[in-house]
Protein backbone atom coordinates (compact mmCIF):
# COMPACT_ATOMS: atom_id res chain seq x y z
CA UNK A 1 0.00 0.00 0.00
CA UNK A 2 1.32 3.62 -0.86
CA UNK A 3 0.98 6.06 3.05
CA UNK A 4 2.09 9.35 3.17
CA UNK A 5 3.84 10.97 6.33
CA UNK A 6 2.63 13.06 8.62
CA UNK A 7 2.88 14.16 12.60
CA UNK A 8 0.65 13.71 15.01
CA UNK A 9 -0.35 12.40 18.11
CA UNK A 10 -2.04 10.53 20.31
CA UNK A 11 -2.65 7.65 23.38
CA UNK A 12 -4.20 6.44 26.74
CA UNK A 13 -4.65 4.10 29.96
CA UNK A 14 -7.73 2.32 31.85
CA UNK A 15 -11.21 3.15 33.02
CA UNK A 16 -10.75 1.55 36.91
CA UNK A 17 -14.16 2.24 37.74
CA UNK A 18 -16.29 0.61 40.68
CA UNK A 19 -20.08 -0.13 40.02
CA UNK A 20 -22.35 -2.64 39.69
CA UNK A 21 -23.05 -6.06 37.73
CA UNK A 22 -22.35 -8.42 34.33
CA UNK A 23 -25.96 -9.14 32.77
CA UNK A 24 -26.89 -9.66 29.47
CA UNK A 25 -28.23 -6.50 27.48
CA UNK A 26 -31.46 -7.62 25.32
CA UNK A 27 -34.20 -10.28 26.05
CA UNK A 28 -33.19 -12.12 22.94
CA UNK A 29 -29.66 -13.21 24.03
CA UNK A 30 -28.55 -16.17 22.64
CA UNK A 31 -28.42 -19.18 24.89
CA UNK A 32 -24.89 -20.38 26.91
CA UNK A 33 -23.07 -22.56 24.61
CA UNK A 34 -24.42 -26.50 24.61
CA UNK A 35 -20.30 -27.51 25.55
CA UNK A 36 -19.11 -24.87 28.12
CA UNK A 37 -15.06 -25.46 27.98
CA UNK A 38 -14.12 -26.07 31.36
CA UNK A 39 -11.25 -24.52 32.29
CA UNK A 40 -8.62 -23.68 34.95
CA UNK A 41 -6.33 -20.88 35.87
CA UNK A 42 -2.61 -21.72 36.22
CA UNK A 43 -0.38 -19.22 38.44
CA UNK A 44 2.58 -18.23 36.42
CA UNK A 45 4.21 -15.36 37.87
CA UNK A 46 3.22 -12.39 40.10
CA UNK A 47 4.35 -8.59 39.32
CA UNK A 48 3.80 -5.52 40.33
CA UNK A 49 -0.15 -3.95 38.59
CA UNK A 50 0.55 -5.85 35.63
CA UNK A 51 -1.01 -4.13 32.53
CA UNK A 52 -0.04 -5.89 29.34
CA UNK A 53 1.79 -8.40 27.69
CA UNK A 54 2.91 -8.90 24.23
CA UNK A 55 5.10 -11.83 22.83
CA UNK A 56 8.65 -11.02 21.85
CA UNK A 57 11.45 -12.98 20.21
CA UNK A 58 11.71 -16.59 21.35
CA UNK A 59 7.96 -16.37 22.06
CA UNK A 60 8.55 -15.81 25.55
CA UNK A 61 6.06 -13.07 27.11
CA UNK A 62 7.14 -9.62 28.00
CA UNK A 63 4.84 -7.96 30.65
CA UNK A 64 4.31 -4.39 31.45
CA UNK A 65 3.46 -3.00 34.99
CA UNK A 66 2.42 0.29 35.17
CA UNK A 67 4.36 2.08 36.83
CA UNK A 68 6.80 2.19 34.60
CA UNK A 69 9.13 -1.45 33.96
CA UNK A 70 8.86 -4.36 31.26
CA UNK A 71 9.65 -7.73 32.58
CA UNK A 72 10.31 -11.15 30.09
CA UNK A 73 8.19 -14.11 31.35
CA UNK A 74 10.45 -17.55 31.94
CA UNK A 75 10.41 -21.04 33.49
CA UNK A 76 11.04 -19.62 36.77
CA UNK A 77 8.52 -15.96 36.74
CA UNK A 78 9.28 -12.80 35.97
CA UNK A 79 12.91 -11.82 35.03
CA UNK A 80 14.71 -8.35 35.98
CA UNK A 81 13.36 -4.86 33.82
CA UNK A 82 14.59 -5.32 30.21
CA UNK A 83 13.15 -1.67 30.24
CA UNK A 84 12.15 0.59 33.04
CA UNK A 85 10.66 4.11 32.06
CA UNK A 86 9.55 4.85 35.75
CA UNK A 87 11.14 8.10 35.91
CA UNK A 88 9.32 9.19 33.15
CA UNK A 89 6.15 8.40 34.09
CA UNK A 90 3.33 8.61 36.47
CA UNK A 91 0.26 6.17 38.11
CA UNK A 92 -1.99 8.80 39.03
CA UNK A 93 -5.61 8.66 37.99
CA UNK A 94 -5.48 6.25 34.71
CA UNK A 95 -2.11 7.24 33.80
CA UNK A 96 1.26 5.02 33.26
CA UNK A 97 2.75 2.56 31.30
CA UNK A 98 -0.22 1.49 29.46
CA UNK A 99 0.38 -0.40 26.59
CA UNK A 100 3.77 -2.97 24.43
CA UNK A 101 3.43 -4.00 21.29
CA UNK A 102 6.20 -6.14 18.76
CA UNK A 103 6.25 -5.58 14.92
CA UNK A 104 5.56 -8.69 12.73
CA UNK A 105 9.29 -9.66 12.71
CA UNK A 106 9.72 -8.65 16.20
CA UNK A 107 12.36 -5.94 15.00
CA UNK A 108 10.64 -3.07 16.73
CA UNK A 109 9.42 -2.92 20.18
CA UNK A 110 6.94 -0.02 20.95
CA UNK A 111 5.28 1.31 24.13
CA UNK A 112 2.56 3.81 25.22
CA UNK A 113 2.55 5.77 28.05
CA UNK A 114 1.22 8.99 29.62
CA UNK A 115 4.63 10.93 30.17
CA UNK A 116 5.01 13.28 33.50
CA UNK A 117 2.96 15.82 31.84
CA UNK A 118 0.23 13.17 31.48
CA UNK A 119 0.83 13.54 27.60
CA UNK A 120 -0.12 10.34 25.68
CA UNK A 121 3.18 8.93 23.88
CA UNK A 122 4.11 6.07 21.96
CA UNK A 123 8.00 5.19 21.57
CA UNK A 124 10.01 2.79 19.41
CA UNK A 125 12.71 0.76 20.28
CA UNK A 126 14.93 -1.91 17.75
CA UNK A 127 15.74 -5.33 18.76
CA UNK A 128 18.58 -7.16 18.04
CA UNK A 129 19.18 -10.33 19.20
CA UNK A 130 16.25 -10.80 21.46
CA UNK A 131 17.30 -7.73 22.93
CA UNK A 132 16.22 -4.02 23.28
CA UNK A 133 18.54 -1.45 21.94
CA UNK A 134 18.00 2.43 24.40
CA UNK A 135 20.09 4.24 21.83
CA UNK A 136 17.28 3.76 18.91
CA UNK A 137 14.65 4.67 20.96
CA UNK A 138 12.27 7.57 19.64
CA UNK A 139 9.18 8.84 19.99
CA UNK A 140 6.98 7.93 16.88
CA UNK A 141 3.25 9.85 18.23
CA UNK A 142 1.89 12.05 21.09
CA UNK A 143 -1.49 13.12 22.26
CA UNK A 144 -2.20 15.92 24.88
CA UNK A 145 -4.56 14.60 27.09
CA UNK A 146 -6.96 17.18 28.86
CA UNK A 147 -7.94 14.74 31.94
CA UNK A 148 -6.19 12.07 33.81
CA UNK A 149 -8.58 9.34 32.75
CA UNK A 150 -10.08 7.77 29.51
CA UNK A 151 -6.36 7.98 28.45
CA UNK A 152 -6.98 4.37 26.20
CA UNK A 153 -3.44 3.38 25.75
CA UNK A 154 -3.71 0.34 23.84
CA UNK A 155 -1.35 -0.65 20.97
CA UNK A 156 -1.31 -3.38 18.56
CA UNK A 157 -0.36 -4.47 15.19
CA UNK A 158 -2.96 -5.69 12.75
CA UNK A 159 -2.88 -8.60 9.83
CA UNK A 160 -1.65 -5.90 7.66
CA UNK A 161 1.18 -4.76 9.36
CA UNK A 162 0.40 -1.22 10.40
CA UNK A 163 0.24 0.02 14.04
CA UNK A 164 -3.37 0.57 15.61
CA UNK A 165 -3.51 2.97 18.23
CA UNK A 166 -6.45 3.22 21.12
CA UNK A 167 -7.52 6.97 22.26
CA UNK A 168 -10.13 7.16 24.81
CA UNK A 169 -12.12 10.46 24.90
CA UNK A 170 -9.97 12.31 26.36
CA UNK A 171 -11.25 11.89 29.93
CA UNK A 172 -13.46 14.06 32.75
CA UNK A 173 -17.14 12.31 32.33
CA UNK A 174 -19.85 12.12 29.11
CA UNK A 175 -17.28 13.68 26.79
CA UNK A 176 -17.76 17.44 27.81
CA UNK A 177 -15.81 18.45 24.51
CA UNK A 178 -17.50 15.91 21.90
CA UNK A 179 -14.32 14.02 21.14
CA UNK A 180 -16.11 11.07 20.34
CA UNK A 181 -17.87 12.64 17.39
CA UNK A 182 -15.18 14.91 16.36
CA UNK A 183 -12.96 13.78 13.53
CA UNK A 184 -10.53 16.84 13.76
CA UNK A 185 -8.76 14.74 16.92
CA UNK A 186 -7.61 12.13 17.21
CA UNK A 187 -9.21 11.35 20.69
CA UNK A 188 -12.05 9.03 21.27
CA UNK A 189 -10.40 7.31 18.02
CA UNK A 190 -8.65 4.14 16.79
CA UNK A 191 -5.85 5.16 15.04
CA UNK A 192 -4.02 3.98 12.10
CA UNK A 193 -0.07 4.45 11.15
CA UNK A 194 2.97 2.78 9.63
CA UNK A 195 5.38 3.56 12.09
CA UNK A 196 8.03 2.61 9.66
CA UNK A 197 7.28 4.49 6.53
CA UNK A 198 8.28 8.00 6.97
CA UNK A 199 9.53 10.02 9.98
CA UNK A 200 7.98 10.32 12.49
CA UNK A 201 5.19 8.17 10.98
CA UNK A 202 3.27 7.67 7.84
CA UNK A 203 0.04 7.35 6.97
CA UNK A 204 -1.43 4.78 5.17
CA UNK A 205 -3.26 5.83 1.79
CA UNK A 206 -6.11 3.67 2.13
CA UNK A 207 -6.84 4.96 5.57
CA UNK A 208 -10.67 6.42 5.65
CA UNK A 209 -10.41 9.88 6.05
CA UNK A 210 -7.13 10.60 3.88
CA UNK A 211 -9.08 12.78 1.56
CA UNK A 212 -11.41 14.51 4.20
CA UNK A 213 -9.80 17.70 5.19
CA UNK A 214 -11.99 18.37 8.15
CA UNK A 215 -11.03 14.58 9.45
CA UNK A 216 -6.93 13.54 10.88
CA UNK A 217 -5.57 11.03 8.47
CA UNK A 218 -4.65 8.34 11.64
CA UNK A 219 -8.09 7.79 12.11
CA UNK A 220 -9.62 4.07 11.48
CA UNK A 221 -12.89 4.21 13.47
CA UNK A 222 -14.54 6.38 16.15
CA UNK A 223 -17.04 7.30 18.39
CA UNK A 224 -15.24 5.64 21.31
CA UNK A 225 -15.32 6.21 24.80
CA UNK A 226 -12.47 4.77 26.64
CA UNK A 227 -11.04 1.41 24.30
CA UNK A 228 -8.87 0.20 26.93
CA UNK A 229 -8.10 -3.05 25.02
CA UNK A 230 -8.41 -4.60 21.78
CA UNK A 231 -7.72 -7.12 19.77
CA UNK A 232 -7.10 -9.01 16.45
CA UNK A 233 -8.64 -12.56 15.63
CA UNK A 234 -5.45 -14.58 14.77
CA UNK A 235 -7.76 -16.48 12.97
CA UNK A 236 -9.73 -14.90 11.03
CA UNK A 237 -8.20 -11.35 11.40
CA UNK A 238 -11.72 -9.64 12.70
CA UNK A 239 -11.01 -6.84 14.74
CA UNK A 240 -12.91 -6.38 18.52
CA UNK A 241 -12.83 -3.62 20.85
CA UNK A 242 -13.88 -3.86 24.88
CA UNK A 243 -14.99 -0.12 25.02
CA UNK A 244 -15.55 0.92 28.79
CA UNK A 245 -19.19 2.68 29.42
CA UNK A 246 -20.21 5.50 31.14
CA UNK A 247 -22.89 4.45 33.85
CA UNK A 248 -25.19 2.07 32.61
CA UNK A 249 -23.42 0.05 29.72
CA UNK A 250 -20.37 -1.97 28.74
CA UNK A 251 -19.79 -2.40 24.85
CA UNK A 252 -17.86 -5.00 23.05
CA UNK A 253 -17.81 -3.41 19.48
CA UNK A 254 -16.54 -5.58 16.34
CA UNK A 255 -15.66 -4.98 12.75
CA UNK A 256 -14.78 -7.82 9.68
CA UNK A 257 -11.43 -8.44 8.38
CA UNK A 258 -12.85 -6.93 5.10
CA UNK A 259 -13.44 -4.14 6.56
CA UNK A 260 -12.18 -0.35 4.81
CA UNK A 261 -12.49 1.22 8.30
CA UNK A 262 -14.22 4.68 9.18
CA UNK A 263 -16.81 2.33 11.78
CA UNK A 264 -18.92 5.50 14.04
CA UNK A 265 -19.54 3.27 17.51
CA UNK A 266 -21.64 5.71 18.11
CA UNK A 267 -20.22 7.93 21.54
CA UNK A 268 -20.91 10.45 23.34
CA UNK A 269 -24.22 9.88 21.76
CA UNK A 270 -24.91 6.59 21.98
CA UNK A 271 -23.90 4.33 25.40
CA UNK A 272 -23.91 0.97 23.59
CA UNK A 273 -27.48 0.57 22.03
CA UNK A 274 -29.11 3.31 24.01
CA UNK A 275 -28.79 7.05 23.66
CA UNK A 276 -26.74 8.77 25.97
CA UNK A 277 -28.77 11.74 27.80
CA UNK A 278 -30.00 13.46 25.27
CA UNK A 279 -28.19 11.94 21.94
CA UNK A 280 -29.54 11.51 19.08
CA UNK A 281 -28.38 7.77 16.91
CA UNK A 282 -26.26 8.60 14.66
CA UNK A 283 -26.80 7.34 10.98
CA UNK A 284 -23.85 5.77 10.74
CA UNK A 285 -23.85 4.45 14.28
CA UNK A 286 -22.65 0.74 14.37
CA UNK A 287 -24.04 -0.86 16.89
CA UNK A 288 -21.98 -3.60 19.46
CA UNK A 289 -21.99 -6.63 18.76
CA UNK A 290 -22.67 -7.34 22.51
CA UNK A 291 -23.26 -5.11 25.53
CA UNK A 292 -24.26 -5.73 29.53
CA UNK A 293 -25.50 -3.51 31.49
CA UNK A 294 -23.93 -2.49 35.09
CA UNK A 295 -27.15 -4.21 37.34
CA UNK A 296 -24.95 -6.64 38.77
CA UNK A 297 -21.07 -6.40 39.73
CA UNK A 298 -19.74 -5.54 36.31
CA UNK A 299 -18.55 -2.05 35.94
CA UNK A 300 -15.75 -1.59 33.31
CA UNK A 301 -14.90 -4.15 30.30
CA UNK A 302 -11.86 -5.77 29.83
CA UNK A 303 -11.75 -7.20 26.43
CA UNK A 304 -9.78 -10.13 25.29
CA UNK A 305 -8.61 -12.50 22.82
CA UNK A 306 -10.77 -14.95 20.28
CA UNK A 307 -8.74 -18.08 21.64
CA UNK A 308 -7.09 -20.12 18.93
CA UNK A 309 -4.49 -22.08 21.42
CA UNK A 310 -4.66 -25.89 21.08
CA UNK A 311 -4.98 -26.97 25.04
CA UNK A 312 -8.96 -26.18 24.79
CA UNK A 313 -10.20 -27.47 21.73
CA UNK A 314 -13.52 -26.61 23.16
CA UNK A 315 -13.00 -22.84 23.56
CA UNK A 316 -11.37 -22.16 20.28
CA UNK A 317 -12.68 -19.50 17.98
CA UNK A 318 -14.68 -18.35 21.14
CA UNK A 319 -13.73 -14.77 22.56
CA UNK A 320 -13.19 -14.18 25.98
CA UNK A 321 -13.23 -11.29 27.83
CA UNK A 322 -13.74 -10.47 31.51
CA UNK A 323 -14.38 -6.76 33.51
CA UNK A 324 -11.76 -5.18 36.09
CA UNK A 325 -14.88 -5.47 38.75
CA UNK A 326 -16.66 -8.39 38.41
CA UNK A 327 -13.41 -11.02 37.14
CA UNK A 328 -15.32 -13.81 35.70
CA UNK A 329 -13.92 -14.70 32.54
CA UNK A 330 -16.94 -15.15 29.91
CA UNK A 331 -17.07 -15.77 25.91
CA UNK A 332 -19.01 -15.07 22.98
CA UNK A 333 -19.18 -17.26 19.67
CA UNK A 334 -19.69 -14.31 16.77
CA UNK A 335 -20.65 -15.49 13.25
CA UNK A 336 -20.60 -13.36 10.50
CA UNK A 337 -20.85 -10.13 12.62
CA UNK A 338 -23.50 -11.43 15.45
CA UNK A 339 -23.20 -13.36 18.89
CA UNK A 340 -24.61 -16.93 18.44
CA UNK A 341 -23.76 -17.86 22.00
CA UNK A 342 -22.86 -16.56 25.17
CA UNK A 343 -21.01 -17.91 28.04
CA UNK A 344 -19.29 -18.55 31.44
CA UNK A 345 -16.00 -19.94 32.01
CA UNK A 346 -16.88 -20.30 35.86
CA UNK A 347 -13.50 -19.23 36.70
CA UNK A 348 -12.56 -15.65 38.17
CA UNK A 349 -9.35 -13.74 37.63
CA UNK A 350 -9.41 -10.94 40.02
CA UNK A 351 -9.17 -7.57 38.89
CA UNK A 352 -8.95 -8.36 35.61
CA UNK A 353 -7.36 -5.25 33.48
CA UNK A 354 -5.76 -7.20 30.51
CA UNK A 355 -4.99 -10.26 28.35
CA UNK A 356 -2.29 -11.36 26.47
CA UNK A 357 -1.91 -14.30 23.93
CA UNK A 358 0.96 -16.10 23.41
CA UNK A 359 3.10 -17.90 20.87
CA UNK A 360 1.10 -20.62 20.43
CA UNK A 361 -2.16 -19.04 20.93
CA UNK A 362 -2.78 -19.75 24.80
CA UNK A 363 -4.14 -16.87 26.55
CA UNK A 364 -2.78 -14.96 29.70
CA UNK A 365 -5.63 -13.19 32.40
CA UNK A 366 -3.77 -10.25 34.37
CA UNK A 367 -4.63 -9.11 37.56
CA UNK A 368 -4.08 -5.92 38.30
CA UNK A 369 -3.00 -7.04 42.39
CA UNK A 370 -0.45 -8.99 40.74
CA UNK A 371 -1.38 -11.98 39.68
CA UNK A 372 -0.55 -13.37 36.03
CA UNK A 373 -2.21 -16.64 35.30
CA UNK A 374 -2.25 -19.07 32.19
CA UNK A 375 -6.16 -20.15 31.09
CA UNK A 376 -5.50 -24.08 31.11
CA UNK A 377 -7.66 -26.57 30.41
CA UNK A 378 -9.77 -28.02 33.16
CA UNK A 379 -10.35 -30.97 34.62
Amino acid sequence: MKVRTRSSAIIGTLCLVASLALTSASADEPAAPRQAAKVALTKVATATNPIAGATGPGGRLWVAERAGTVRVLGPNGLGEPVLDISAETTTDGERGLLGIAFDKKRAHFYISYTNLEGTSTIDEFAVRHGKLQPQTRRTVLTQTQPYSNHNGGDIKFGPDGYLYIAFGDGGSGGDPHGNGQNLDTLLGKLLRIDPRGGKPYAIPSDNPFVDDPKAKDEIWSYGLRNPWRFSFDAGTGDLLIGDVGQSAWEEIDWASAKSEGGENYGWSQMEGNHPFRDGTEPANHVPPVHEYDRTGLGCSVTGGYVYRGRAIPELRGQYVYSDYCDGTLRTLKIENGKVTAVGDLGVNGGEVVSFAQGARGELYVFDLGGTISRIDRGQ
